[in-house]
């Protein structure tokens, strides 16, 4: 009989599966919520208010996720953290825990690589090997907060993986994630990034979660759009600005663009006026990003006065413009180059 991932589950499939699998009481799931993520419990023998005789019927039928940390690098010019984590099979995922005056900031991964193929990011070079569970990105987040000895404020979905790809996961890890019952953070504290993957974006509207929506978009014209993220082809700028707008309207949540800044490809003057006539009447916000470079994909950052020009002509045009604060350079430059290094090591290679 295969075990059931009950970390993985929102509090009513919980309580379907403990009333129905189990044939125990309704509060029992209750308290077997609380124990996963509240108390956080490591095995099912750490649950004594629950009794001898349904702990043993709990190994039997379920398992617990088990995400450590396999490498941890801190910054000595800010203090950022970056966790290589652990899986159950071993593959291996990054998060990264930031501080800013609001608290401390988690960035996670949503699944073992990525296939969307962007042509600056080193996540997306082995490809997409699979998807995380609810209960290994919440696993992220409690081991992540372990290490920090706090409680995170605030959560970005922009690690390694399209949070839109791994929708269904997403979703419940987001419900668990925000239940009074479970972890408890409000969803105004989580911003989601994408690619643009626009059929999940006009889902995702109609739901009314109240996260913030951040999306990659990095050139304002569909040919180069295109050259730097293949999903471009599928959905195209004027697609993506449409589920954008509608995004905007159904929610009344600020849409965040990120904007990774590639020397010689989107960083001229010309670039920047075309970002601003596309965005021109939206409420949102520009995120500049010196792209970071990775040295399979050859893409090389502006330097500092192109970049600071490129945010002034932004400014100038009226958007709301600002440049990424630069945080835990000294210790792995982009997003999935700690996994890619680490795979000599052990953790299943990414390719």
């Amino acid at each position: 009989m295969e075990k059931a991932d009950i970390a993985s589950m929102t509090l009513p499939r919980l309580t379907e599966w403990v009333t129905g699998e189990l044939g125990e009481p309704k509060f029992r799931a209750g308290q077997l919520y609380r124990w996963l993520h509240q108390k956080r419990a490591g095995s099912f023998a750490e649950m004594t208010d629950l009794s001898a005789a349904l702990r043993a019927r709990l190994e039997q039928t379920a398992f617990l996720t088990a995400v450590t940390t396999r490498r941890r690098l801190e910054s000595r010019l800010d203090g950022t953290v970056k966790l290589l984590l652990e899986l159950p099979d071993r593959h291996c995922v990054e998060t990264v825990l930031m501080r800013y005056e609001h608290g401390l900031s988690l960035c996670i991964s949503t699944q073992v690589g990525c296939r969307m193929g962007c042509k600056f990011c080193a996540s997306t070079l082995g490809g997409l090997v699979r998807n995380l569970t609810p209960a290994e990105m919440l696993g992220e987040v409690y081991e992540a907060e372990r290490q920090a000895g706090e409680p995170i404020a605030s959560l970005v979905l922009m690690g390694i993986g399209e949070p839109l790809d791994n929708y269904r996961n997403v979703l419940d890890f987001l419900t668990i994630l925000s239940s009074p019952e479970g972890r408890g953070l409000s969803l105004r504290h989580v911003s989601l990034s994408t690619c643009g993957l626009c059929d999940r974006i006009d889902e995702l509207a109609e739901l009314g979660l109240g996260l913030t929506l951040s999306i990659s978009l990095h050139a304002a014209d569909d040919e180069t759009r295109s050259g730097i993220m293949p999903v471009n082809r599928k959905y195209n700028i004027a697609r993506l600005m449409k589920s954008c707008k509608n995004y905007f309207a159904k929610t009344g949540r600020r849409i965040s663009y990120e904007y990774a800044l590639i020397a010689g490809v989107n960083d001229t003057p010309a670039h920047a006026e075309a970002l601003a006539s596309l965005l021109a009447g939206q409420n949102c916000h520009i995120n500049l990003i010196p792209v970071n470079p990775v040295a399979e994909r050859g893409t090389r950052r502006p330097d500092r006065s192109a970049v600071r020009r490129f945010a002034d002509r932004l400014n100038a045009l009226g958007q709301n413009a600002t440049v990424r604060r630069e945080l835990g350079s000294d210790i792995a430059a982009a997003c999935g180059q700690l996994r890619r290094a680490e795979a000599e090591n052990g953790c299943p290679a990414p390719n």
